[in-house]
């Protein structure tokens, strides 16, 4: 079985922060590829005690700018 996610990629100082949308899991990198690989194995972990159920709702992504 697989699990599609969506994820971002934040720069917080040194490294980069990578969380899934859906489940709010989260992994950091010294590099893009390293925090997506460890974001990888944490999911994987993630996912074997809570297997998620299937949804056919769409996810939407956007931006918002707010005023400061």
């Amino acid at each position: 079985m697989s699990i599609k996610s969506t994820i971002i990629i934040q720069k917080e100082e040194n490294w980069y922060v990578s969380t899934a949308l859906e489940s709010g899991v989260a992994s950091q990198g010294k590099t893009i590829d390293e925090a997506i690989k460890n974001l990888t194995e944490a999911l994987e972990l993630y996912y074997e005690d809570n297997i998620p159920e299937k949804s056919n709702e769409p996810i939407f992504i956007t931006t918002l700018e707010v005023a400061v």
